[in-house]
């Protein structure tokens, strides 16, 4: 089974709820704002916005009317970046990425890459605007 961390569940919905502000002329939300209306522990979010942040996805702003924000519209920001930056890597099994005695005689392998590739183009073909459309 392919599983993603709680993680790249809550930055996702995060991410979705920060395009949602973006909408409204690039308003700033508040970690405290995401964190109770998506019913999100405060401290894990946090962490979750930070990483986030250090990729470029979103900005911060300190002060009364700061908060976070995309760092780009939601047409350019793809579910694929968010997952890659919260999980570290979507592979979907260690020998895709890393040397395995195997690999030149293991048919599976075939198998994986298939997958991988498949899963991929799903991830890097829906933007959060796809996702935030009424």
């Amino acid at each position: 089974m392919i599983k993603f961390s709680k993680k790249s569940q809550y930055g996702l919905v995060a991410m979705i709820y920060l395009a949602k502000a973006f909408q409204k002329e690039g308003e700033y939300s508040s970690l405290r704002e995401i964190s109770k209306k998506k019913n999100i522990s405060f401290n894990y979010l946090e962490k979750i916005l930070l990483k986030l942040e250090k990729s470029d996805l979103i900005k911060s702003k300190k002060g009364v009317k700061g908060g976070y924000r995309l760092e780009k519209g939601p047409e350019k920001i793809k579910i694929g970046e968010v997952v890659k930056t919260l999980e570290g890597s979507t592979h979907v099994i260690d020998c895709i990425q890393e040397q395995c005695s195997r690999k030149e005689s293991c048919k599976a392998v075939k198998v994986w890459k298939k997958v991988q590739k498949a899963l991929d183009k799903a991830l890097n073909s829906i933007t959060l605007k796809s996702l935030i459309k009424k």
